[in-house]
């Protein structure tokens, strides 16, 4: 598997890390290239001083992806210590500043503070993604109308009032909405 890298920003083309094993899925770089080319677009998303959380981190790529892209700040929960390191050492690389990692199970995150945009990437298959938001909700993570983006595997499905922005890419489903 080729590395994943940064695609655009002041860290365009730097390669980040992977950790070893098949345990974390680096998220395709044309899902993410999708994702960012409808953020950056979009009437509703102000990328620019963002306050990012990249749950389900892994590598961290949304998250540096989108300061990369001039967020603010980012957040990362990813609940393996070996792609915790790895993430830690990608942010280490690129000398981000603006970035907290926290080794935490998403289901059971620590008190956070809100954020307006918000990754969910977790493994295909294993309906994490309403339990993530409903436990990150009631830990105060989630800003009101915050913009949340999430990548589903085959055959997921989640049901949403309301959706903003739906892209396939490959095996990834993007779904893109506004917290209520």
């Amino acid at each position: 598997m080729t590395a994943p890298k940064i695609i655009a920003g002041r860290w365009k083309g730097r390669k980040l890390m992977t950790p070893t094993g098949r345990d974390t899925r680096p998220t395709n770089i044309r899902a993410r290239q999708a994702v960012f080319d409808i953020l950056t677009h979009a009437p509703w998303c102000e990328l620019q001083g963002a306050h990012v959380l990249d749950v389900f981190a892994g590598t961290g790529a949304y998250g540096l992806e989108a300061l990369s892209r001039g967020a603010a700040s980012a957040s990362f929960i990813e609940q393996s210590h070996e792609a915790g390191a790895t993430l830690r050492a990608n942010i280490a690389a690129l000398k981000v500043e603006n970035a907290r990692l926290h080794i935490a199970d998403a289901l059971h995150p620590p008190a956070g503070g809100p954020h307006d945009l918000i990754f969910l990437d977790p493994p295909y298959g294993a309906a994490l993604i309403a339990p993530a938001l409903r436990a990150l909700s009631a830990k105060g993570w989630v800003a009101p109308g915050a913009i949340i983006v999430v990548e589903l595997g085959p055959g997921e499905t989640l049901d949403l009032p309301e959706v903003l922005a739906e892209r396939t890419h490959g095996k990834a489903r993007l779904k893109i909405w506004r917290a209520s």
